[in-house]
């Protein structure tokens, strides 16, 4: 099926971790240091500068924005005046901190690069609502887009150098088990190598999120387009936008079924940082959003 892809605006350099809440989305824009809001039209603002380089958005009970914040590796907190520091996870982490998702009780989980210099393992962690910094699960490769199901009881997590998602039960005090398979797309190659990674795995997941029928909207640092997946990796349908990379995608609008796309050159391709030809697109889809971010 033929979605009509529209562009939202451009002229950033690399938009990640799409939000929506209260009728606006919120999208941090990584080498501008910005964390931006667009309204339904296109129009945007900035809602906080945020020096160590925002990634990952979410909000705590107090309706109060989390950030984590790439290079310093931390989790910042914006009350709408002034950024405080929540946690430093640069003991926990093994590069910078990444995208995250952030529960109903104010638990963040957070992924980060790892060693970009030799692919490996690293570590999700999980930062609690009083600052507390626990190691959440181990040996994840590049974790990256990360959602939790409606109930609360499941979380997955895009692992991009493996080109597959994993799922975790998530325990009453947030506690991780039962990892698992989610969706696979490549058999595991022997290389620790990103450029060798990239060229040989057909898709790279990246962002992510849920519908109400319990698919994945998956996006793919390499490719040109965003994908929906059932759990198990059937990929019912691929949104394409054919000269750009889709690297964040999130449900939102009125009714939970505009898809917006976090649109840029694909990975390996142009300096993200010096190259401000990013866009935000968006599209209408079927079924509407679910579950977090």
């Amino acid at each position: 099926m033929a979605r009509d892809v529209r562009i939202v605006a451009g002229g950033f350099s690399l938009l990640e971790s799409p939000r929506w809440k209260d009728g606006r989305l919120y999208v941090s824009d990584f080498y501008t240091r910005r964390v931006l809001v667009f309204d339904a039209d296109g129009s945007h603002d900035t809602i906080v500068e945020v020096e160590g380089q925002p990634s990952g958005l979410g909000w705590d009970p107090q309706d109060r924005l989390l950030i984590s914040s790439m290079n310093d590796q931390k989790l910042l907190r914006f009350d709408g005046e002034k950024l405080a520091e929540v946690a430093a996870l640069s003991e926990w982490t093994d590069g910078p901190a990444n995208d995250m998702v952030v529960d109903a009780n104010g638990r963040a989980y957070i992924g980060n690069f790892g060693d970009l210099t030799e692919l490996g393992r690293t570590s999700l962690v999980r930062v609690d609502a009083d600052g507390t910094v626990t190691k959440a699960a181990d040996d994840v490769f590049f974790p990256n887009g990360s959602c939790i199901t409606p109930d609360g009881k499941t979380l997955l997590v895009a692992e991009t150098f493996k080109s597959r998602i994993s799922a975790f039960d998530v325990g009453l005090d947030g506690t991780l088990s039962n990892r698992r398979d989610w969706a696979t797309f490549a058999d595991p190659i022997d290389t620790t190598d990103m450029v060798e990674a990239t060229k040989a795995l057909p898709i790279l997941p990246d962002g992510m999120c849920l519908d109400a029928e319990g698919c994945l909207w998956v996006a793919c640092a390499k490719g040109h387009g965003v994908y929906r997946v059932r759990e198990g990796g059937e990929i019912l349908e691929k949104i394409e936008t054919v000269e750009q990379t889709v690297f964040a995608p999130m449900l939102g609008g009125e009714d939970g079924k505009t898809l917006y796309l976090c649109c840029a050159a694909p990975i390996l391709t142009v300096d993200h940082a010096s190259s401000h030809e990013a866009t935000l697109r968006s599209c209408t889809v079927d079924v509407p959003r679910a579950g977090l971010p």
